[in-house]
């Protein structure tokens, strides 16, 4: 762990820059920095009766989360009650400490048992107020079904908000950051069946979303879904309740006072404003993931960029860096949610998950090598490609290799079965050729390796049974795989010409690492102390999952339930007169 010096210790006014602060510009309640799910705290400090401002930098509400799927991994969470989906605290904990394992700093028992319950409770009170969510029925635990991982639900603990209609926002509609599905009313508990566009099920799941987005556009109405809707909803409760919200201001600092955070300065409107907050101020900011400095610094000499990144252009982390400035101890600053992406020919990145799942396809290093797993969770995968980077080289950048039955079967990026756009093959983010030789020699790769490994990769589809990897036990790998597709629903041979491939690179969803809190979302110093006042939660924290992600949603329900017992923690804890 690591941290700057904690300034503030014996004060006995509140001081900025080192000296006595003579007032404040404006006075609040609780103060929460950032607008993605960590706002469940204003929230709930707003239904609690107090006084609540929200600050978001960027110019658009949401933050990453607004970018994202929308889930929420939450173990024994009402709608699985109300479903008859069974769980329990125990099997949510052996799933804890199978995958994530003990003696990990940042997901203590107590922080476990907090998230877990805490959920459960957060839930029900946003629908009281007025928040509809569904259940991602069949969106399995990311480790559910794999060996040795126990406690895991096949069924899945996901959980994510219901479309919603952004006119009900009134002038705030178009201040909510963009989000992942472009238009169409798609839910990401639905994302994955779609992509089977030439099966039954895919085409039903198809239609639906169709008549969905349809019919909103009939009404008049501006559907969204995923993370969009999931801050959306957030943000109308917060509206509806009164409380403050702030665009285009950004936490420049924090005021202390006799050793505790009293308030915070914002830059806004080309000032630096002192703004009070009596209860205590809660970091809900993302981390560093377009930060180069940062990410060179905490890489490790790990190859990096924030050209990989898929996280919101405010991921910057200067959040992490006042809080460590302030004494606050740091963990896992090399971790982040890791997703292998290819970039496209205008040099974005585009996520790769269901194609690496899915029959006809694989991965392979600079020397042809398969390495691992293609079909685990994107951050393992993601640690999978540095592991073997810093082992043997040739990872960054690994090689997905399809073939044409898998092209034309199943959705690519953005492009449907069996239509490439031109672009990407004349522009070289994606090869084509006609031989697994040709399509070695354009992508670099060793010739004679790719050829090996495809001869063995194939014997194993035609048994259904990796014996290198194990690709295709586990019920999420399933999920992401060909259901019509056997013996082996996420394995099938690359044999049918032509071939294609794309570079995949170590990108991310934003980093995972920061400050160290405690099971009540606080702040600790480097002694283990917290820091009064000051609460944390989101990317810009040590996640509670550690160096794992256990479920679709894991991050940003964290981020969502421990602003939830932030609140809670800090509106009962208001200081005597």
């Amino acid at each position: 762990m690591s941290s700057g010096r904690r300034p503030g210790e014996g004060r006995r006014t509140a001081e900025w820059k080192g000296k006595p602060l003579t007032h404040w510009d404006h006075s609040t309640d609780f103060l929460v920095v950032g607008s993605g799910a960590g706002v469940v705290g204003a929230v709930r400090a707003r239904a609690l009766g107090k006084d609540v401002l929200v600050v978001e930098k960027t110019d658009l509400f949401g933050g990453s989360t607004c970018m994202s799927g929308g889930v929420m991994w939450l173990p024994r969470n009402p709608l699985m009650r109300r479903e008859g989906v069974p769980d329990s605290t125990e099997d949510a904990l052996r799933y804890f400490e199978t995958v994530v394992g003990d003696g990990v700093p940042t997901s203590s028992r107590a922080r476990r048992l907090a998230y877990i319950d805490a959920g459960g409770e957060m839930v029900d009170f946003l629908e009281s107020e007025g928040m509809e969510f569904r259940r991602c029925e069949g969106y399995s635990d990311y480790y559910s079904g794999v060996r040795g991982c126990e406690g895991g639900s096949a069924r899945g603990r996901a959980i994510e908000a219901k479309a919603f209609d952004k006119k009900r926002l009134g002038s705030w509609q178009d201040r909510i950051r963009p989000g992942v599905s472009d238009g169409l009313a798609v839910y990401t508990g639905e994302a994955a069946p779609m992509m089977l566009m030439r099966t039954r099920a895919g085409l039903a799941v198809l239609a639906r979303v169709g008549l969905r987005t349809v019919l909103g556009r009939i009404r008049g109405q501006r559907l969204v879904t995923n993370g969009a809707a999931l801050t959306a909803r957030l943000l109308r409760i917060l509206l509806r309740r009164g409380a403050a919200v702030w665009l285009e201001s950004a936490l420049t600092d924090l005021v202390v006072e006799d050793g505790r955070v009293v308030g915070a300065v914002v830059h806004r409107d080309g000032r630096d404003l002192r703004v009070q907050a009596r209860d205590g101020v809660l970091l809900a900011a993302g981390g560093f993931a377009r930060d180069p400095e940062m990410r060179e610094r905490y890489a490790d000499g790990r190859p990096t960029s924030d050209r990989w990144t898929s996280a919101n252009p405010g991921d910057t982390g200067e959040t992490i860096r006042i809080a460590m400035a302030h004494g606050a101890a740091t963990d896992m600053l090399d971790e982040a949610w890791w997703m292998p992406s290819w970039m496209m020919p205008d040099g974005t990145p585009s996520m790769c998950l269901s194609e690496r799942s899915k029959p006809g396809s694989m991965i392979v290093d600079a020397q042809g090598r398969r390495y691992f797993n293609e079909s685990v969770a994107y951050q393992e995968a993601g640690q999978q490609m540095y592991a073997h980077e810093r082992e043997s080289g040739g990872a960054v950048p690994s090689w997905l290799v399809v073939d044409s039955r898998h092209r034309g079967h199943y959705v690519f990026g953005m492009a449907p079965p069996g239509r490439t756009p031109k672009e990407w093959i004349t522009s070289g983010a994606m090869k084509r050729a006609d031989t697994l030789e040709d399509l070695a020699r354009q992508c670099g790769i060793d010739a004679d390796g790719l050829l090996k490994t495809a001869e063995r990769f194939n014997r194993f589809a035609a048994t259904g049974v990796d014996e290198d990897f194990h690709r295709g036990e586990g019920d999420h790998e399933k999920y992401y795989g060909d259901a019509t597709h056997g013996p082996n629903p996420a394995l099938g041979p690359v044999a049918k010409p032509p071939f294609y491939a794309v570079a995949l690179y170590p990108g991310d969803l934003g980093t995972s690492g920061g400050i160290v809190c405690d099971e009540y979302a606080r702040v600790l110093d480097t002694a283990g102390k917290p820091i009064e006042g000051l609460y944390a939660t989101g990317n810009c924290t040590a996640s509670v999952m550690g160096r794992k992600y256990l479920g679709a949603g894991a991050s940003i329900a964290a981020s969502a339930v421990f602003g939830y017992v932030a609140a809670n923690h800090a509106c009962a804890q208001r200081r005597a007169p």
